[in-house]
């Protein structure tokens, strides 16, 4: 999520479903935690260290930016059928034709 979510009372929440919250941090909660954060992030690329919740975080904006893609190019926004099984059809369909469309910049 991002720094919006930044509060203690969505982080425990999560906590407490068994979950690890993957929240950036607000630079305006604290009076200089803005330079303290750009000092610790400069450090980290230097030394080639990277947090788990990073990882995560690239991870889930890769699965974020193939969902956006189904929904906006291949259809995924307005399923126009009923039931399970043809909407879950319908999907595949989607995934496929973007597969395909990746494939062929990949080529290109």
């Amino acid at each position: 999520m991002d720094s919006a979510y930044d509060a203690p009372e969505i982080k425990q929440h999560s906590r407490s479903l068994g979950h690890v919250p993957i929240i950036d941090k607000n630079p305006r909660a604290a009076v200089g935690a803005k330079a303290e954060m750009e000092a610790e992030t400069r450090a980290r690329h230097r030394a080639g260290y990277k947090l788990a919740e990073d990882v995560r975080y690239n991870e889930r904006s890769a699965a974020e930016r193939v969902n956006g893609r189904l929904k906006d190019d291949f259809g995924g926004r307005n399923v126009r059928v009923r039931g399970y099984a043809k909407v879950a059809c319908h999907l595949m369909f989607g995934i496929l034709a973007l597969t395909c469309d990746q494939l062929l910049r990949l080529i290109n």
